[in-house]
């Protein structure tokens, strides 16, 4: 049984990562990062965390209803290319790392998260940059490449509150 709060607790989780980001990707830190590498990649927790304790199918709810709310923001608060290059960014990658969460949820307890996370962190990398910045004076290819590597920083990182979760509330499914 679905409950709605839990629901909604994700999707707010998912909104409040998503345009945090979208803002903060507009400010370079560095000629190879920007502030919205250090907020994005708690978009893939979250979704993870729904996947592991409410299932795929709820995970795929939170990303679609997170898409919505998010982009809508978004196109309020960032660009509309920014907005445009996230929603297909994260709409893409984070139906992707839902899927192989899903495939790799018998495996060991960190395998799903860090395997979904680093391959959907490549196609989320690769489809927003190229198409928030291509053409732009941002150095939109050495972003990516920092971006990705905090990316993957921070999955590694977000394994601890992802096994502190699973240990707080039960290692279902």
């Amino acid at each position: 049984m679905q409950r709605p709060h839990i629901l909604a607790g994700y999707v707010a989780s998912m909104v409040v990562v998503i345009v945090a980001a979208n803002i903060t990707v507009q400010t370079p830190i560095n000629d190879w990062l920007t502030w919205g590498a250090v907020t994005y990649p708690f978009a893939f927790l979250v979704t993870d965390l729904a996947n592991r304790f409410e299932g795929a199918a709820f995970a795929r709810r939170v990303v679609y209803a997170g898409f919505v709310i998010a982009i809508g923001a978004s196109a309020w608060l960032a660009t509309p290319r920014i907005a445009i290059a996230s929603g297909l960014a994260f709409l893409t990658a984070e139906l992707l790392d839902v899927m192989i969460f899903d495939r790799l949820r018998r495996h060991a307890w960190w395998k799903p998260p860090l395997v979904s996370t680093l391959v959907a962190s490549v196609v989320d990398t690769a489809v927003f940059f190229s198409v928030a910045f291509a053409g732009t004076a941002m150095p939109w290819v050495t972003l990516a490449i920092g971006d990705f590597g905090v990316k993957v920083a921070l999955a590694l990182i977000a394994l601890m509150p992802f096994r502190a979760a699973m240990a707080l509330y039960g290692a279902r499914g």
